[in-house]
């Protein structure tokens, strides 16, 4: 069967008006007020990883909103010339060499509350942890970082949750996925992993990881294709057949989730030490 990649169209992107601020990362993005009033973390395609990042960021993301993940929506953002000629700080910096971030078509994930917020944090201490709603959700996000190879560790924003006195986790930066650049799945038992073990507690059986792990493993071909529709070809460098092959890599790999969640189970630390269930 021939699959056809769908590319992007600019004229349905939201367009970038405003730069807010510069974010840390490896991958210099940077916080923008967009046409569409929302607020964006945007890579752009001459980030200092690589481009590829961009577009591992929009498959995988489109992967886990249909695994039902509170991923980081990601959206398309043209960013015009006039804005990065305009804004010194638009910039990459590479060791001493300093550049424009790129104009055109660049990855925007959707900023998760007012940019002004005191209440974003990177890292809660563990008792904390217990004030974040959504924690069940730790264990069904390793489906989706087992399952595209996360080569870095689980990143997540804690933000004020419904009642206000509550937080809640989005999972963002799957820009490491498929190894980055490189595009393979070197597997290791703790890729992919958050590093404060105890949000993987709750687990005590197969269960834990559900409905996430029963959607993945019963996708077909034709929802993995439609997943990675709308990927502009420049963030894939035009290779159509290395899109084709990280899709077929990722139907076959359906099988393997158990196995590779298994391995992580059986790793130093003992990350699930309350599953009990065979």
């Amino acid at each position: 069967m021939t699959y056809q990649i769908e590319i992007a169209d600019t004229e349905t992107c939201v367009s970038a008006v405003r730069h807010i601020r510069r974010l840390r990362g490896g991958s210099q993005s940077h916080l923008l007020a967009a046409s569409d009033g929302a607020f964006y973390v945007t890579k752009f395609q001459n980030n200092p990883q690589h481009v590829r990042v961009l577009a591992n960021e929009m498959l995988a993301g489109q992967l886990g909103q249909f695994l039902g993940l509170p991923v980081a929506t990601v959206e398309v953002i043209d960013v015009p010339e006039h804005l990065i000629e305009q804004t010194p700080e638009l910039c990459v910096e590479t060791g001493k060499a300093i550049f424009p971030c790129s104009a055109g078509r660049q990855l925007a994930s959707r900023y998760v509350t007012d940019p002004d917020s005191p209440e974003v944090h990177e890292y809660l201490p563990d008792d904390l942890l217990a004030r974040v709603v959504n924690l069940s959700d730790f264990p069904r996000v390793l489906v989706l970082d087992k399952w595209a190879v996360n080569c870095d560790g689980r990143q997540v924003v804690f933000s004020p949750g419904p009642s206000g006195t509550d937080m809640y986790a989005t999972f963002i930066d799957q820009g490491f996925c498929f190894n980055a650049g490189e595009w393979n799945f070197p597997d290791g038992p703790l890729r992919g992993t958050y590093a404060r073990k105890s949000v993987y507690s709750m687990v005590t059986g197969w269960d834990g990881f559900e409905p996430a792990l029963s959607r993945a493993e019963s996708m077909d071909r034709d929802e993995i294709w439609r997943c990675a529709h709308g990927i502009p070809e420049e963030w894939y460098e035009h290779d159509s057949d290395g899109l084709s092959r990280i899709c077929e890599e990722l139907y076959r790999r359906r099988s393997l989730l158990r196995s590779l969640i298994t391995a992580f189970r059986n790793s130093s630390g003992n990350p699930f030490p309350n599953w009990t269930k065979d």
